[in-house]
């Protein structure tokens, strides 16, 4: 298939498109590599994907991968109306993979307008082009942040979720209604995934998993909000990328209703301060804990009902939290700690 996979040199598109390539498809990656978190991090993303950081810091730019002969880039704006189309246009692409957004819970209230203009304005332009160039099929990101302060547990896409506690969690909740009203009126298909605390090698830096391991290492203090009193379903990168990969290769659906939502998670809630014992014994090293109260816009905890997505897509996690905080402390080590991060 040939496959457009926007947020590519974000951390889940960057695990996405590689997987992608090594099944085969044709796959162009799309970012607009912005400065919400270290550049240098995407473009490495990008750079084991073959796509050389000189090439790709040219806005709306083809660059040809030098590692993959199925895979491309281009650095562009999901809200650029007249590029967007233009390349929807010029590849003629079977399925979209729309991972870009402007992520973070707490910078949503610093920052609101990042994310009008990327996950609603840019969303959108993503479903017209859906709809102007015959797309069969778009599986979009939403997020576990939807539910906000649901103490049903755990969490189904069942649930109301009509109460967002944060701006960036309206705007998620906003793309799986629009999604629906697009495979409404034009009859393509649309799956939303609500993702659950993703965490891995080239994970993002503002993520609980890189702040933790990162000021431990430093000999800092980690903040542990709500007094360390939560629960995430923290879900390992490899369990995520398989269930979109097969979402994005199951067939596509003749007739009946082309919206669907699935929870995409663990399943098994981890205590925070569990959590970090987990990233202690893997450094040995003990943390420094800053106690402070809940943050605007958190949540106590989180936990996802994968029900729908084992039945339909034969989706199963496989691994625990032991392991996989092994694999992202290895990973640190080898990026931060060994200077490769400083090699540009």
């Amino acid at each position: 298939m040939k496959i457009l996979v926007t947020g590519a040199a974000g951390f889940i598109g960057f695990h996405l498109a590689y997987v992608l390539l090594k099944h085969g498809h044709e796959v162009t990656g799309l970012d607009n590599i912005n400065d919400y978190y270290d550049v240098d991090l995407k473009f490495d993303r990008l750079e084991e994907l073959g796509i050389k950081r000189n090439s790709a810091r040219n806005y709306g730019e083809n660059c040809t991968s030098l590692t993959f002969s199925n895979f491309k880039f281009i650095k562009l704006n999901l809200e650029d109306r007249q590029a967007l189309p233009a390349l929807f246009k010029a590849e003629n692409f079977d399925v979209v993979c729309n991972l870009a957004a402007q992520a973070g819970v707490r910078y949503s209230i610093e920052n609101p307008e990042a994310y009008i203009d990327s996950n609603l304005l840019g969303f959108a332009n993503i479903l017209e082009c859906c709809r102007n160039f015959n797309i069969k099929r778009l599986v979009f990101a939403s997020s576990s942040s939807v539910y906000g302060q649901n103490s049903k547990v755990p969490f189904s896409t069942e649930d109301r979720v009509d109460k967002p506690i944060s701006l960036y969690a309206a705007t998620k909740k906003s793309n799986e209604l629009m999604a629906y009203t697009y495979s409404h009126l034009y009859g393509f298909e649309t799956i939303g995934l609500r993702f659950f605390t993703v965490y891995g090698p080239w994970g993002r830096p503002d993520m609980a998993m890189f702040l933790f391991t990162d000021a431990i290492v430093k000999n800092k203090p980690i903040k542990v909000f709500n007094h360390g009193d939560l629960e995430r379903d923290f879900t390992y990168i490899d369990d995520i990328v398989k269930g979109i990969n097969k979402v994005v290769e199951s067939e596509l659906k003749e007739e009946g209703v082309k919206y669907s939502l699935y929870n995409i998670g663990n399943s098994k809630p981890v205590k925070l301060l569990d959590f970090i014992n987990e990233i202690e014994k893997q450094l040995e090293v003990p943390a420094k804990k800053e106690m402070l109260p809940m943050q605007p816009g958190d949540v106590n905890r989180t936990w996802a009902d994968v029900e729908a997505l084992s039945t339909d897509f034969n989706y199963q996690p496989e691994t625990g939290i032991k392991e996989g905080v092994e694999k992202f402390v290895n990973w640190y080590k080898s990026y931060y700690l060994s200077g490769k991060s400083n090699s540009k």
